[in-house]
């Protein structure tokens, strides 16, 4: 089964940031051979008018048939409140809540992030989950690029 990672903003901004472009250039380059399905939503899409011209073109390197999109709905919107309400992050923070809520709400399989500090932190992962498992969800995966990426060249070895 391909697997569907959920990516961010941050993601896609980091195939430009050299902190970050050789994990996400690399997880890119599998979305666009198909070994993994790219999935953002309409709230990546919203923070993407915002990003420079460089960054948006970026996720356009993805060919249609690897590239997801889903939509925020009533339910996401409940579950992002959900984290928020229980402590998993603050309300000024709404928009990390809804990202983690749509991965969740739509059964990816992982989420990706370069955002350390709200969504790929151990605490917050923890409280998400919570909440995930009390709302009958199924617990979400979240990891950086450079995770993912290490997990597939350690099944390789």
């Amino acid at each position: 089964m391909i697997q569907r990672v959920y990516i961010d903003t941050s993601v896609i901004g980091g195939c430009l940031d050299q902190e970050f472009k050789k994990w996400s250039v690399e997880l890119f380059s599998e979305f666009k051979n198909g070994t993994k399905i790219a999935v953002i939503s309409d709230i990546t899409l919203d923070e993407l008018e915002y990003a420079p011209k460089k960054v948006q073109e970026i996720i356009k390197q993805i060919p249609s048939k690897f590239l997801e999109i889903i939509e925020s709905n009533a339910e996401t919107e409940n579950l992002a409140e959900q984290y928020i309400f229980s402590g998993a992050v603050s309300g000024k923070f709404h928009q990390d809540a809804l990202h983690i809520a749509i991965a969740t709400y739509f059964n990816v399989t992982v989420l990706s992030s370069w955002n350390f500090k709200h969504i790929v932190n151990l605490d917050r992962i923890r409280k998400y989950n919570s909440v995930n498992l009390a709302q009958g969800f199924n617990i979400l995966e979240i990891r950086s690029p450079r995770d993912i990426l290490k997990e597939d060249e350690n099944e390789n070895n």
